[in-house]
């Protein structure tokens, strides 16, 4: 069968990178209108057809929305090239699997992270032989790992290499890190390659789909129209998220009184988060599977042996079973609902002490001297979470609270909560002076 498509100079770029021999992984995006969901379908389609017998994938956040959305694409593609229906292809609309007439297959994934399934085993053993995420800036990390792992199938026969073909708008999360900033930068591995297109680079598009842009509200005109992935994207954000990377590198931060910070695991899936401090270098970060309060105790009793921790420079949250392990130590209780220091204008104090805390990472104050890949992502999805809450009213300074956050995530914010609460020692840093045990 003979394919004949017109493209754009970005898509055929794009086109190049997926038919050569070194591009593993490429982001095609940054604004809407660009024909990132067209080329993607088109790679696809093509491939099936030109490789009997493959498995392809097309994931996005929300099934329902990829039906709706990529799906159309596809259809309209398949339009184009005179494919037919229950004949060229069949539809099985109840296992989600598109059947081309020489058996290649195209999966219709969900890739929504869902707190039963955080590892997203819903995946299985599924062999790949190549992948389109559409939107993935919606999707985690985790999930596009698991699935490039998942690239496998039928590659050795045809002599390809896996391929990831990625769409999606601005955003400040994994993509932003993993691919605008190191193309910015020129640091961008060969397996990797990044092409921005927007509606401007579309010949194709409607005129009245780009007037349309330009009357959306500046945020989003910034982001979808001018492909802007510096922008402010989030009014309800503390952090900035060039600022919390910028923390894994902030070694100049002089050293200083020495604390322990530590959120205890409650239960389940939980970490016990130890930090050791060294002024504001958080120099040691500890991370167990829920322990007895007496093991979490021993452990920061070693630290403070060994960095010559003061007792009182020692705190660890109270609520929960934190409070036995305070009782050991007779150290400082974190307690979260508390008051805010000298009833400032917050709801309790663990706002008070998230707030201090942005302060000092958007100001370059703090350096947290890791350099394992899991505590970072961690910890950066955690502090991309501290968002102010009730923007719109006139009340107290409030934060999303945490069982919001838990469903974001997945699971508990320990890694954060850890880092936070030795900010109790910048609101009230005579604590150590007048502490009684």
């Amino acid at each position: 069968m003979k394919i004949e498509a017109e493209f754009t100079p970005k898509q055929s770029k794009a086109i190049k990178y997926l038919f050569d021999n070194e591009t593993s992984e490429l982001l095609f995006g940054g604004g809407a209108g660009g024909g990132k969901s067209y080329i993607g379908c088109a790679w696809i389609i093509y491939s099936c057809i030109k490789y009997k017998g493959i498995r392809c994938l097309i994931g996005r956040s929300k099934l329902d929305t990829l039906k709706k959305t990529t799906l159309a694409t596809f259809w309209n593609c398949c339009s184009e090239w005179g494919l037919k229906a229950n004949k060229d292809y069949t539809f099985n609309g109840s296992s989600n699997v598109i059947t081309f007439y020489n058996g290649s297959e195209v999966i219709l994934k969900d890739l929504f992270l869902y707190p039963s399934d955080p590892n997203f085993d819903s995946l299985g053993s599924l062999e790949l032989t190549m992948a389109f995420l559409d939107e993935c800036n919606q999707i985690t990390q985790k999930a596009k790992a698991i699935l490039s792992s998942r690239i496998r199938y039928k590659l050795d026969e045809y002599d390809l290499i896996p391929k990831l073909f990625m769409s999606c708008n601005p955003a400040k999360n994994w993509v932003y890190n993993e691919f605008y900033l190191p193309n910015k930068k020129g640091l961008l591995p060969k397996y990797r390659k990044f092409i921005q297109a927007l509606a401007s680079d579309n010949v194709h598009i409607s005129k009245h789909y780009k007037d349309q842009l330009l009357k959306l509200d500046e945020i989003s005109k910034q982001r979808l129209l001018y492909g802007n992935w510096e922008y402010d994207d989030s009014e309800d954000k503390l952090i900035e998220y060039d600022a919390i990377l910028n923390m894994y590198d902030a070694n100049n931060i002089e050293n200083g009184s020495k604390y322990i910070s530590c959120d205890v695991a409650r239960f389940g899936k939980d970490k016990t988060v130890i930090i050791y401090w060294n002024g504001l270098r958080a120099e040691q970060i500890k991370v167990f599977d829920t322990n007895t309060i007496t093991q979490v105790a021993d452990e920061i009793k070693k630290i403070q042996r060994l960095e010559n921790v003061p007792l009182t420079n020692i705190i660890v949250d109270d609520d929960g079973v934190g409070g036995g392990c305070r009782d050991i130590l007779r150290c400082k209780g974190f307690v979260n609902n508390s008051k805010a220091i000298n009833n400032e204008n917050y709801t309790n104090l663990k706002t008070q002490c998230y707030y201090k805390l942005a302060d000092y990472i958007n100001t370059g104050k703090i350096y947290v001297a890791t350099k394992d890949i899991t505590i970072k992502e961690n910890l950066t999805k955690e502090l991309e979470q501290v968002r102010r809450d009730k923007i719109d009213k006139d009340t107290k300074l409030a934060i999303i609270p945490k069982e919001k956050v838990k469903q974001q995530l997945g699971r508990s914010p320990d890694y954060s909560d850890a880092l936070m609460m030795r900010m109790y020692y910048e609101l009230k840093p005579n604590v150590g002076r007048y502490f009684v045990h």
